[in-house]
């Protein structure tokens, strides 16, 4: 079966936010991203990850967790991409969405964020913890999500760059809080952008593995 691509408008209480759904033919999962601050669904290397993604047979959602409105308030402000209640309520929102629609209802689905996203996709799983099955954190800030890493059940794959030293010492501490089984994958020579040559392609690799058995049911390890 075809990968079918759309356009789509998920709705937050009184706000809505501009997505775009891919799924391949027969998809296996499907994983929603949260952004990191100052980005938005098009960030390049989230869709870069999504790629390999889909190529896997896993549908991807890649969605703007801020308004066009609150964009322009926060490139001033720069206050709402650290607004993780805000940010995790959206995600939230983003797997009912999910749940919701007769083609993705049925799927596993897994959450992957990058940066502030990270504990966006974290306080989400929280959430709902019945209905995401598997995490990703690329270069993420999971210590972000304070309280809510108790409440995690699904398996969390923590993606750091070897170079990035504050951010590895950070999800160290978010990972010594969460109850649900942690791996932290260190990315040799990446920084925290994974600008390095291979690096964002490991990263990705390690993503989609995650997901891959997340959707086959199998239990995630390292």
């Amino acid at each position: 079966m075809a990968t079918s691509s759309e356009a789509v408008s998920v709705g937050v209480g009184e706000v809505t936010l501009a997505g775009d759904l891919v799924l391949p033919g027969d998809a296996r999962g499907v994983v929603a991203f949260a952004h990191g601050s100052g980005s938005s669904r098009h960030s390049p290397r989230n869709r870069a990850v999504a790629e390999v993604l889909q190529e896997a047979g896993l549908g991807t959602l890649l969605m703007d967790l801020l308004t066009r409105d609150e964009e322009r308030v926060d490139m001033v402000t720069a206050e709402l991409r650290f607004d993780i209640p805000l940010l995790g309520g959206r995600m939230t929102a983003a797997v009912d969405w999910l749940h919701g629609r007769p083609d993705t209802g049925g799927l596993p689905v897994g959450l992957f964020g990058a940066s502030t996203g990270a504990a966006a996709a974290l306080v989400a799983a929280a959430e709902r913890p019945e209905r995401v099955r598997a995490v990703v954190s690329r270069g993420g800030r999971p210590d972000l999500a304070g309280s809510a890493l108790a409440g995690v059940r699904a398996p969390v794959l923590l993606v750091v760059g070897g170079h990035d030293r504050e951010v590895l010492r950070l999800n160290e501490e978010a990972a010594r809080q969460l109850t649900a089984l942690c791996t932290i994958r260190v990315i040799p020579g990446a920084t925290h952008l994974f600008e390095e040559p291979g690096t964002l392609e490991q990263a990705a690799e390690a993503a989609r593995d995650w997901f891959l058995r997340m959707a086959a049911g199998e239990a995630t390890e390292a």
